[in-house]
């Protein structure tokens, strides 16, 4: 038997943005549903909102996102902020995306991508248990882990 996991991100308003954001960074086929679509009159506010959101590239990455009824601030719900604090990691946020890769050079430009408009808590580069590790908070609010994974 095999299982998948896919992160399921809840957003206030933002998720068709983060989610086209990531189709872009990613690759794939991005598949967006709104409420209207789901039989909420359109006139009603949030009718346009996404309902179910979901990226599948080829190169094994998926994500879901969807906008929670009746919230417009943006961003990712639940908050919070990751920083680095006397070579610590220290942060209030319930998860990151982690994404890894057997190159540097296989993760270099998803790191390009993702780090634009972001707040890097760590830069991409050697560590000590990784030939590659960085960690950034995408424009959105999601806090991505990046690794090289060490032979």
């Amino acid at each position: 038997m095999t299982i998948q996991t896919t992160t399921h991100l809840n957003f206030r308003g933002d998720a068709r943005a983060a989610l086209e954001f990531y189709g872009s960074v990613f690759g794939g086929h991005i598949a967006i549903s709104t409420y209207a679509d789901f039989g909420m009159p359109a006139e009603i506010p949030g009718a346009d909102r996404v309902v179910f959101g979901l990226v599948v590239a080829e190169n094994g990455f998926r994500i879901m996102g969807y906008d929670i009824p009746g919230q417009t601030e943006g961003t990712l719900a639940g908050g919070g902020s990751t920083r680095r604090e006397d070579n610590t990691t220290v942060t209030d946020q319930a998860l990151f995306v982690s994404i890894s890769s057997d190159t540097l050079g296989g993760l270099q430009g998803y790191w390009d991508a993702l780090a634009a408009e972001a707040t890097i808590i760590e830069p991409l580069a050697a560590s000590a248990w990784s030939p590659g590790f960085g960690m950034l908070t995408d424009k959105f609010g999601v806090t991505w882990s990046v690794t090289v994974t060490a032979e």
